[in-house]
């Protein structure tokens, strides 16, 4: 089992896009992929949709990841590059 702290760094939080792309992105591994909020809140399963965003993780909101399975490095090193790359959506005055 491989743990992360992640913390979510966009101005809009884990929104419904980001968490379509983050399911996306977690449903390409074998391993099962939990998030839970730091704050001993909610706890989900990174491969739905709807449990992602019962998360309600705003920008800062600190998310304890495990990955567990066959690819479980590989899957975390996925989600930490989602991660720090802001969900892949470019902040307010920026260009491709």
């Amino acid at each position: 089992m491989v743990e992360r702290l992640l913390i979510t760094k966009g101005r809009l939080g884990l929104h419904a896009r980001a968490a379509a792309k983050l399911v996306r992105v977690v449903s390409g591994f074998e391993s099962q992929v939990l998030l839970r909020r730091a704050d001993g809140g909610v706890t989900a399963d990174a491969k739905s949709i709807l449990s992602v965003l019962m998360l309600a993780a705003n920008q800062g909101t600190e998310l304890h990841a495990t990955a567990d399975g066959a690819d479980e490095e590989q899957a975390m090193n996925a989600i930490e590059e989602f991660f720090a790359a802001g969900f892949g959506e470019l902040e307010p005055g920026t260009s491709l």
